[in-house]
């Protein structure tokens, strides 16, 4: 109901219906503390794509002097990708210990779209773009691969059920990296598009990942920080900071391929387990 002040003859609700209008708000309209830490992950997405924009592709369309990745805005778009996992990881934590509201689940995926899928697959574009001998097209062709990949991996996300505690196919926000890291390794053009590929092809398969909780969580959190230390240690060119971003990207690199070859090895294993408990269960 409104009330018309005689003196004013304006128009106010008061304030107990206001509230009484913000209880009948639906659920689906309320955000909570995840939903937050969520829309966190797709500002640091977008702001990724943006100091790419502005501090890697334009100067070099504009015929900067600067030869390659420009190192400050690379490592800040890089930066910004890190940031957007730990947001990433922190609002299932948190969903997990409060509520989340109805739209949560929507909201992650959209924002890991952003920040897993367009933001790196455009770090590859603009690769293809300012390297020396990268070819533009090819790399056009491989960064669509890689957002569809990511594409593909959520919408899976959304209709397969795992079993508890893991994911099928390497998680986004693991390509993400591992595909950045792929580039910022500075590898001939072939090697860096192969692997490249090779990451895609992961996220779209059906190798197991555990889910980061626990002690895996909190290992993952401190490996995120420590990358972002060597990045800012590159990005203004520390004694031995070169060594030690090609080191940290290395790592991400053979830990992307190990942890599928592990996987394997142990659904070799359990079906082998479970061939010689069926033979013995038909054994007289």
């Amino acid at each position: 109901m409104t009330v018309i002040d005689p003196d004013t003859q304006a128009g106010w609700v008061p304030e107990s219906e206001l509230e009484d209008d913000a209880e009948d708000m639906p659920l689906s309209m309320r955000l909570s503390i995840a939903d937050t830490l969520t829309l966190g992950n797709a500002t640091c997405g977008f702001m990724a794509v943006y100091f790419t924009t502005t501090g890697i592709l334009i100067p070099h369309l504009q015929g900067s002097s600067e030869s390659g990745m420009a190192r400050h805005s690379a490592a800040t778009a890089v930066i910004l990708m890190l940031m957007a996992a730990i947001f990433d990881l922190c609002d299932g934590l948190v969903a997990r210990k409060l509520r989340s509201s109805p739209m949560g689940a929507e909201l992650d995926n959209l924002s890991d779209l952003i920040s897993f899928g367009l933001a790196p697959a455009y770090f590859v574009l603009v690769y293809g773009m300012v390297a020396d001998d990268a070819h533009q097209r090819v790399a056009a062709v491989a960064a669509v691969v890689v957002l569809l990949a990511v594409v593909l991996r959520l919408a899976r996300f959304s209709c397969v059920t795992m079993k508890d505690g893991m994911f099928q196919g390497m998680p986004s926000p693991f390509g993400a990296l591992t595909v950045v890291s792929i580039v910022l390794l500075e590898l001939p053009f072939v090697p860096t598009l192969l692997a490249v590929l090779g990451v895609a092809w992961l996220m779209v398969s059906r190798v197991e990942y555990p889910k980061p909780r626990g002690i895996l969580a909190v290992a993952m959190l401190s490996w995120i920080v420590g990358a972002m230390g060597l990045l800012a240690a590159w990005a203004f060119d520390a004694p031995g900071g070169t060594l030690l971003l090609q080191t940290g990207c290395a790592l991400q690199v053979v830990l992307g391929a190990v942890i599928p070859l592990f996987a394997t090895a142990r659904r070799v294993n359990t079906f082998r387990g479970n061939r010689r408990e069926a033979r013995t269960a038909e054994l007289p």
